[in-house]
């Protein structure tokens, strides 16, 4: 099965994130699921860097392209760590997990 190759939608998130401040409540929400804003984003770029569609990173996660579509999002849930293993493998990834102490 030929792999489709992925275009990425243009996407100015500085603009984006400029017009959301705006909104009142925004700034507390965005900062609350910060973590996982910066998951997705990781996710995302890794899939561009990949060349993939979702659906691509389906098939060779033996999943569906919706699931991989709720692990790329954020807020919605908290993707497993043994999800997150197989999608980084799937984008010829690994993963790095460190915590960082709070001052």
């Amino acid at each position: 099965m030929a792999e489709l190759k992925y275009q990425p939608v243009s996407h100015n998130h500085d603009a984006f994130l400029k017009k959301a401040r705006k909104r009142g409540g925004f700034q507390v929400a965005y900062q609350a699921l910060a973590v996982e804003y910066a998951v997705a984003n990781e996710m995302l770029a890794a899939r561009a860097r990949a060349g993939l569609t979702q659906e691509a990173v389906a098939a060779r996660m033996g999943t569906t392209k919706s699931t991989i579509s709720r692990l790329e999002s954020a807020g919605k849930h908290a993707p497993s760590l043994t999800s997150l293993k197989k999608y980084a493998e799937a984008v010829g990834c690994k993963i790095q997990f460190k915590l960082i102490p709070q001052r």
